[in-house]
């Protein structure tokens, strides 16, 4: 870890750092076929969410067709007569009815951001990820009130994408920190460990949901597996003044 300096910024990724965006995902994707299973849409629920799963995985989960291509893939008849239109709204609707309902943040989150830009040290977001689509979590997390507004930084939005770290180059140049004096928090350790490391920042591994394995990538400074760990070692390890 580099010889410490007083912590000017922490930025955070959001997905699987902030909240547990995949395990939430899963459950509204599986929602969403049991709504268009309900509009009309003939076959086994599971045949038909495996292959919304195939078509996730080969589209990407940015896509903004999922359901669409879902329906050109099962078999002929499924639709029975239905309008296409009204089975993909019902999807849509069981999705985002899911999205309203579950999506929470981790534990002690927003009172760790709130804390932090309370004594004064910067509180930023870098994700990956389309812009309307982040910034809606962000909003349904209820964490806008406790971020920097000239510190949030979205892929889509600047056009750079991780892990090239250009994107926390650009963070850190708009925001005026040096890289020493910021720390990254994130969940991917190629996305989130090794570009930032590359620049000279504090690297935190955000393991609260253990997706992702350390592998061959460099090891960070850090590691938590809740926030009331990342609260700690703000306060021991970086000495920021936070209430215990």
């Amino acid at each position: 870890m580099p010889p410490l300096r007083r912590l000017h910024a922490v930025f955070f990724d959001i997905d699987d750092t902030l909240c547990a965006t995949t395990a939430f995902a899963q459950r509204a994707r599986r929602n969403a076929v049991r709504g268009m299973l309900a509009a009309g849409l003939r076959g086994e629920e599971e045949r038909v969410y495996r292959e919304l799963e195939e078509v996730i995985a080969e589209f990407s989960a940015n896509y903004e067709h999922h359901f669409d291509k879902l329906l050109l893939r099962l078999p002929e008849g499924a639709l029975a007569g239905h309008n296409p239109a009204l089975v993909v709204a019902a999807g849509v609707a069981a999705y985002h009815d899911t999205k309203f309902r579950e999506l929470a943040p981790f534990p002690g989150v927003r009172e760790l951001l709130a804390d932090l830009r309370a004594v004064g040290v910067r509180v930023g977001i870098i994700t990956h990820g389309l812009t309307v689509k982040q910034a809606e979590k962000l909003v349904r997390l209820g964490l806008v009130p406790h971020l920097d507004p000239g510190a949030i930084f979205i892929s889509d939005q600047i056009g750079v994408a991780k892990p090239n770290p250009k994107i926390y180059q650009f963070a850190l140049e708009r925001c005026g920190v040096e890289a020493a004096r910021a720390l990254y928090v994130g969940d991917n350790p190629r996305n989130d460990i090794a570009p930032p490391r590359q620049l000279g920042m504090l690297t935190c591994w955000a393991r609260l949901v253990h997706k992702h394995e350390l592998g061959d990538m460099p090891r960070p400074d850090f590691e938590i597996e809740t926030f009331a760990d990342l609260r700690a070692l703000l306060r021991q390890e970086l000495q920021v003044d936070l209430p215990a």
